[in-house]
């Protein structure tokens, strides 16, 4: 079954892309290939409940992989009819400056 992707990006994630993207030239880049990624499996990552996901994003000029790179905090909305799936991009953080996220702020974006 093939189901649509509808992307969003919530204004704290639009926001941090701006300041991260100053710092990782290649993160234009990197991001592209994550919505590719992400079209073709939207529940990809680590669940983190209440519909939010953990997903992990290699940033190519800062030289490391997936691990050492970005996280992107997504929440989905699953429609059974037409098979849509609504998926927000909360908010990304670079690993190496925050080592995770919690769950107050993951209410705070889902605006709870």
């Amino acid at each position: 079954m093939n189901m649509k992707v509808d992307i969003f990006t919530h204004p704290e994630f639009e926001r941090e892309f701006r300041r991260l993207g100053k710092k990782y030239r290649s993160l234009v880049d990197d991001y592209a290939q994550l919505l590719t990624d992400l079209e073709k499996n939207p529940l990809q990552g680590s669940s983190l409940g209440m519909g939010v996901r953990k997903v992990r994003m290699g940033i190519a000029s800062k030289g490391s992989g997936k691990n050492g790179g970005v996280r992107v905090i997504t929440y989905s909305i699953i429609h059974k009819a037409p098979d849509v799936v609504e998926l927000t991009l909360l908010y990304i953080y670079d690993k190496s400056e925050m080592e995770s996220i919690s769950t107050r702020f993951i209410k705070y974006l889902l605006g709870k």
